[in-house]
């Protein structure tokens, strides 16, 4: 590793270096980044899966949510390099703060990612990652101050914010580069480095130089294929409910008086009685010791319990014998529905109050541009700026904007 001298800036006497099979090395120069890489809390990532239970459709998706934070650690180092070289202004602490931010911006993710986020812990990921940064920000004596208002957006100077959470920023930039590349998905990759040098800023917004259209185009389009061929691929989406199902199954059980192995992070949202939304200390202190191995070890040892219910959709999860789904442009029709249901109570001993466990239908609903963030701006050689979904010869305004919506039913095979 290679020495550089330290100074006031709060840089490490080593140049600390991460291996990543995306980037090559990731280069920590920052001694309080490098020690919040270090927390548990951070490390606590390792242990989470970066896209849920993806990898019983495309086997290679076992990276992890540490992996996407240090890409996006790299990615929101080049884009502050750029920025500087078009005359940007930005000190060493907006650095620090914005390298921070970025850093801990998934803290908050829980086991598989969105499963238990919509179950049984029933707190946005996001939330709790602003619950970690200032419990962090305590412990490194207020020096995470500017990072937290860059994250809830308070900070002065908004483009910092759009780096960290817009429609094009360093999170959107690194996770469809990394999850392609692990999925094999290849029409999810992106030219990362081609929209970064295209970045810049005009009146405190982030923009991209007006020749970077097509990049921007083909973002768009790696996005929705990326939604629709792994995100939401309907073999994932069905597994997913059946880990949901599995952990409210659990909860009923242990709300029941019926006794139920699990370990002590995991028994205690199963047993949660939180107003939802609530994250106390004792919550935050739980959750920070819960990850993917919490839930696959409850899943083996719930897989012989003596509830028909909670064992055989353990085992579907574990051996994969997972339910089919049928997709429809339209909701379900009911017939269809009690169809399946009755099929299934003919051949399986199911209490008909628990026939939701195994039969049961859904909307996955998409929208290429999140309604809350501002669009893609382009500055043309002019100074003008441009919407893209107006400017692009390849979209339809509107097909930024709409809302997709596909419906599906799922039963045993």
């Amino acid at each position: 590793m290679g020495k550089v001298r330290k100074n006031k800036l709060n840089i490490v006497k080593k140049i600390k270096i991460f291996n990543d099979p995306i980037y090559g090395f990731v280069h920590v120069h920052n001694k309080l980044v490098y020690k919040i890489i270090q927390h548990p809390y951070f490390q606590r990532l390792r242990r989470i899966s970066q896209m849920g239970l993806s990898y019983l459709v495309y086997p290679g998706a076992h990276h992890t949510r540490f992996h996407h934070a240090l890409g996006c650690l790299f990615l929101m180092q080049k884009g502050i390099d750029t920025l500087r070289l078009k005359g940007i202004k930005i000190s060493k602490q907006e650095e620090e703060g914005l390298l921070i931010s970025i850093l801990l911006h998934d803290i908050g993710h829980g086991p598989f990612s969105h499963a238990l986020e919509n179950s049984i812990v029933g707190t946005d990921h996001e939330e709790i990652s602003l619950h970690f940064m200032n419990r962090l920000n305590v412990e490194f004596d207020g020096k995470l101050d500017l990072a937290i208002d860059i994250f809830t957006n308070r900070y002065h100077r908004k483009f910092m914010h759009q780096l960290v959470s817009g429609q094009l920023d360093m999170d959107r930039l690194d996770y469809l580069k990394r999850d392609s590349f692990y999925t094999g998905v290849a029409e999810g990759n992106i030219n990362s480095d081609r929209l970064i040098s295209m970045m810049t800023v005009h009146d405190d917004q982030l923009v991209l130089e007006e020749k970077g259209i097509y990049s921007a185009e083909k973002f768009i389009l790696a996005r929705r294929m990326m939604y629709w061929m792994a995100y939401l691929h309907k073999t994932g989406v069905a597994a997913e409910h059946v880990l949901v199902n599995v952990l409210k199954r659990a909860k009923q059980l242990i709300e029941e008086g019926k006794a139920l192995e699990c370990s002590v992070p995991l028994a205690y949202f199963l047993k949660d009685q939180r107003a939802k939304g609530e994250m106390d200390e004792l919550s935050l202190d739980m959750f920070s010791l819960l990850d993917d191995t919490d839930v696959l070890s409850a899943l083996k040892l719930w897989s012989n319990h003596s509830d028909i219910v909670l064992s055989s959709l353990c085992k579907s999860l574990l051996n994969r014998t997972l339910p089919k789904i049928e997709m429809f442009s339209e909701p379900v029709p009911l017939d269809y529905l009690h169809t399946r249901q009755d099929k299934f109570l003919k051949h399986k001993a199911i209490d008909e109050k628990d026939l939701n466990y195994f039969v049961f239908t859904g909307e996955i609903k998409l929208k290429v541009y999140d309604p809350e963030l501002k669009n893609i701006q382009l500055l043309s050689k002019q100074g003008e700026l441009l919407d893209l979904a107006k400017a692009s010869d390849q979209f339809q305004a509107s097909s930024f904007s709409e809302s997709i919506s596909k419906y599906y039913i799922c039963y045993p095979k």
